[in-house]
């Protein structure tokens, strides 16, 4: 376990949550504005990307390519078909899993049509932050993953978006000594700060830099 007792602890947290913060979401990268239904929605399926076994760059390549020809919505993803899909997920590089994406893609735009018409009336039509999480795992391509990706952007937007911080989050805040309260707050940050800079040993290029206590990616790259 990482050994802080020597940081001025009011000033260390102050500092690794500034760092944090610098830190864009996934969804801030991508330029959406979440107060917008229509980039709700824009958002379901840059999660749906981002939850399969690949690179988070390589999702956010296949996103933009699916902004760039406006298949960012239901009608439009129906009306491109099977084919068409196939061909824009492998020019954004989303090759290892193009089949079953343009399916399961195809599925949840016309099961969401179908069944509620838009993402808006199916978090209406929620019970509670359980029963909307079952909701939207009920199409068939979005697991406890994609749910969770999505639905930790929306706390504080949609008031039943209240999905239980993912075991990664909670895992990289303890080892940079950050509070458990503060992990709803900054579970992004603390996912891509695990995947694009711990895992990678990107040390040199770390946000928080000397100000982590845990050394072990210094550690580790040394050896």
């Amino acid at each position: 376990m990482a050994n802080y007792s020597h940081y001025p602890i009011g000033r260390f947290l102050m500092s690794v949550k500034e760092a944090l913060g610098k830190l864009p979401s996934f969804s801030r990268e991508l330029e959406l504005d979440l107060r917008k239904p229509a980039d709700r929605f824009k958002w379901f399926l840059a999660a749906v990307l981002y939850a399969k076994r690949i690179s988070a760059q390589a999702a956010k390549e296949t996103y933009l390519t699916f902004e760039q020809e406006d298949l960012t919505n239901p009608d439009a993803i129906l009306d491109a078909g099977w084919d068409r899909l196939v061909e824009v997920l492998d020019e954004g590089g989303y090759t290892r899993y193009d089949f079953s994406t343009a399916t399961f893609l195809l599925g949840i735009s016309k099961a969401l049509k179908e069944k509620y018409g838009s993402l808006e009336k199916l978090h209406s039509e929620a019970a509670s932050p359980t029963d909307l999480e079952c909701r939207l795992e009920e199409f068939k391509g979005v697991g406890p993953v994609g749910v969770n990706i999505f639905l930790r952007e929306l706390r504080g937007i949609w008031e039943k978006a209240k999905p239980k911080p993912s075991l990664m989050a909670v895992v990289t805040a303890k080892r940079i000594g950050l509070d458990k309260e503060d992990v709803e707050r900054f579970e992004s940050q603390l996912v891509r700060l695990n995947l694009e800079y711990c895992k990678k040993l990107r040390t040199s290029e770390c946000p928080l830099k000397d100000r982590c206590p845990d050394k072990t990616c210094f550690l580790k790259k040394l050896h």
